[in-house]
């Protein structure tokens, strides 16, 4: 089933739909993000955000949701499922299209490595579960959310770390198709 993911994916990867994705995360990135980053921020003051920490404790969030205050806790909320329902498919989009189309054109088609084009939606998966647990946490703030509360943390330095292997695999992409390609040109 992964594989045929995998293949289905580097199928709509062609080089247009991979400049569309590439365009759309750039002008989301230039024309939305910094917006929505001065209302978080202004909502987090100095707590800090679960959403742009890579490691926090479960203590940390229930400290971050007292911080934010009742009104700042349901902004919160509100934008994780508002924003942060979009972001993550446009930087998955931006990313699968990447990898898998700079993968097809470094890699053979039949190797294993192609598979590595999955990682992108594994981090936007633990990015809507890091929004659903802190969001469950802001509700339900100063009552403990049990096991919810111990796995937020969890999700985010999951998502963290796949989206930086994400970009970390396109680098690696780009890199093998270039010497890919100049291997060619200095046989010819």
């Amino acid at each position: 089933m992964l594989k045929r993911i995998s293949i289905g994916l580097k199928k709509v990867s062609t080089d247009w739909v991979t400049l569309a994705g590439l365009v759309i995360f750039l002008l989301f990135s230039a024309l939305v993000l910094p917006g929505q980053s001065a209302k978080a921020e202004k909502i987090a003051g100095e707590a800090g955000s679960p959403d742009t920490s890579f490691f926090y404790s479960t203590d940390d969030l229930y400290e971050m949701a007292g911080a934010y205050g009742e009104q700042g806790r349901k902004e919160y909320v509100r934008a994780r499922f508002t924003f942060d329902l979009i972001f993550p498919v446009v930087y998955t989009l931006f990313l699968v299209t990447a990898v898998s189309w700079s993968f097809g054109k470094a890699f053979p088609a039949d190797s294993r490595g192609q598979l590595l084009n999955l990682v992108p939606l594994l981090g936007m998966l633990f990015d809507y579960l890091e929004n659903i647990a802190a969001s469950v946490i802001m509700l339900r703030y100063p009552a403990p959310a049990g096991v919810i509360g111990a796995l937020a943390p969890v999700f985010s330095l999951l998502k963290w770390g796949l989206i930086g292997a994400s970009f970390g695999l396109l680098i690696i992409g780009l890199a093998a198709g270039l010497w890919k390609v100049g291997k060619r040109s200095r046989k010819n």
